[in-house]
C-alpha cells in the first residue's frame, strides 16, 4: 500500500523489494508505462482488514448514488407531494425553443413536449418553469419542482435581480405565489437521474419542431 492505495512492488528474485537510495520501485498500474521511486517507509504491506473497510464505504457510497439517481436527489418529501422537473432546449441560442416537463404525483404522470418557438436556452429553462405552475391546479398541497438551470434558482429562489426577462420572471413569481408550499430545487444536469434526463429529452423534442 502506498498513500492508502495498493500499488505493485518491483521485487528481486528472493521476493525481496529492489531498494536503492531508500527507495523503493512502484507502478499503480501493472499495465502502465510510468514507475515512481518512493521512500521506502511510505510502502507498507497490504492490511486486509483496511481493505475491507474501504470496500465497504465504497459500496455504501455507490449504493446511494444509485438512490439518488433512481429517486429524486433533494430534501425528503411531505405525503402527496407534486414533484415536477422541468427543462429548456434552444438550438441556436436563440433558435428554434422548446420545453420538456414532467410531473408526478404518486403513480400518476404527466409529460409535456412543446415547441416555443424562436427563443434562448435561458427563455426556455423559465418558459418550461411557468407553464408547469399553470398546469398544476391544486396549490394547496406541496409542490417541489426541480430545474438544472442555475439562472432559473437563482432568479426564483435565490435573490437574483433579472437583467432581461423580467415581465417573464414576475409572471412565474406572481404563479408561485399562489401556491402554499412550493420549493424550486436545483438537480444536477445530465447525471443520470431518469426523471430530470425524461423532461430534458421532451425539450429536445419539442426544439426540433412544432
Amino acid at each position: 500500500m502506498f498513500k492508502g492505495q495498493k500499488v505493485w512492488l518491483r521485487v528481486d528474485d528472493d521476493q525481496r523489494p529492489v531498494v536503492r537510495d531508500n527507495k523503493v520501485l512502484i507502478k499503480y498500474q501493472l499495465e502502465q508505462d510510468y514507475e515512481y521511486w518512493v521512500r521506502e517507509k511510505a510502502v507498507e504491506p497490504i492490511d486486509p482488514a483496511r481493505l475491507k473497510k474501504k470496500a465497504h464505504r465504497k459500496k455504501r457510497a455507490h449504493d446511494s448514488s444509485l438512490a439518488r439517481k433512481a429517486g429524486h436527489p433533494h430534501d425528503p418529501f411531505p405525503p402527496k407531494t407534486i414533484v415536477a422537473y422541468t427543462d429548456g432546449a434552444s438550438s441556436g441560442n436563440p433558435g428554434p425553443a422548446g420545453i420538456g416537463i414532467l410531473l408526478r404525483f404518486g403513480s400518476h404522470e404527466k409529460e409535456i413536449s412543446k415547441h416555443i418557438g424562436i427563443a434562448t436556452n435561458n427563455v426556455a429553462e423559465l418558459m418550461a418553469i411557468k407553464t408547469a405552475l399553470k398546469t398544476i391546479r391544486t396549490t394547496q398541497i406541496p409542490v417541489r419542482l426541480y430545474t438544472d438551470s442555475q439562472y432559473c434558482l437563482g432568479l426564483l429562489s435565490l435573490g437574483w435581480k433579472p437583467k432581461r426577462n423580467e415581465k417573464l420572471v414576475a409572471a412565474i413569481k406572481k404563479l408561485m405565489e399562489g401556491f402554499k408550499d412550493l420549493k424550486i430545487l436545483k438537480v444536477k444536469a445530465h447525471a443520470g437521474i431518469d426523471d430530470n434526463e425524461r423532461a430534458d429529452r421532451l425539450a429536445q423534442e419539442a426544439a426540433s419542431g412544432p
